[in-house]
């Protein structure tokens, strides 16, 4: 048994459910890196569509089951804690989607496999095929199980998002507020990257990747942040 056979095995052990449909599995794992975007070879974007919806509705009845009294606005803002692709991201690490996906060799090589991005699609595509496979329960079940932590997080205090935190880092030295800069869009669409540049006042300008412009600047803010830290300066962060 070859690695990547014996990791969806467990991913199928972790989830508790052995697919019927094995083509269904294999497309939900399969990034569209492989085969080069060529016809013959299914990938998992049609079902990160479906996945989506499925996982909106998962949570949401979740949240209602949990306060029944919760305002509108309230559950809104909790629904987008936990279905954003860094939950999902986090999800798929706890169910060992990682080791279990088809990805080109050059797509490994620049960490694809541990892109939060990729990982959040991949585990939409999962959710979907689950749904396809066995049923809106079954669905349910994967996602009560690996949000559970999310759900945690959820009760934690909320912490200041990295462009306050780096706007009051600059404040506090006396420099001008942060300038955000678009310096690139990428991708179809519907499924658009954003690199976007932060400049500080007296240091090197840092750039960062993420599926919408306010994702990329809390990135590029971070990446900012963690520069002051320690960290070599000058790598792009992708989110």
């Amino acid at each position: 048994m070859n690695a990547r056979v014996a990791a969806v095995a467990e991913l199928e052990r972790r989830i508790g459910h052995i697919f019927q449909d094995r083509d269904l599995l294999e497309r939900a794992l399969t990034h569209a890196s492989v085969g080069d975007g060529a016809k013959s070879v299914r990938h998992n974007e049609r079902l990160e569509f479906l996945g989506d919806r499925v996982l909106n509705l998962c949570a949401a009845e979740r949240l209602m089951e949990l306060d029944p009294d919760s305002r509108e606005g309230e559950m809104s803002r909790l629904l987008a804690s936990l279905v954003n692709y860094h939950a999902c991201a986090r999800a798929a690490k706890r169910a060992g989607l990682p080791d279990a996906m088809r990805l080109s060799a050059s797509a490994t090589k620049i960490g694809a496999r541990t892109s939060d991005a990729v990982l959040g699609d991949a585990c939409e595509a999962l959710i979907a095929a689950l749904y396809i496979d066995g049923g809106l329960e079954c669905a349910r079940t994967f996602f009560l199980a690996f949000w559970a932590e999310e759900f945690e997080r959820m009760r934690e205090p909320r912490s200041k998002d990295p462009k306050t935190q780096l706007q009051e880092w600059a404040q506090g030295r006396g420099l001008p507020l942060p300038a955000y800069e678009v310096v690139g869009r990428e991708g179809p669409d519907h499924a658009p990257s954003f690199t976007v540049q932060v400049t500080v006042e007296g240091l090197a300008p840092e750039r960062a990747k993420g599926r919408s412009r306010q994702d990329a600047e809390k990135a590029a803010a971070q990446a900012m942040l963690l520069k002051q830290e320690g960290p070599e300066p000058g790598q792009e962060v992708s989110v």
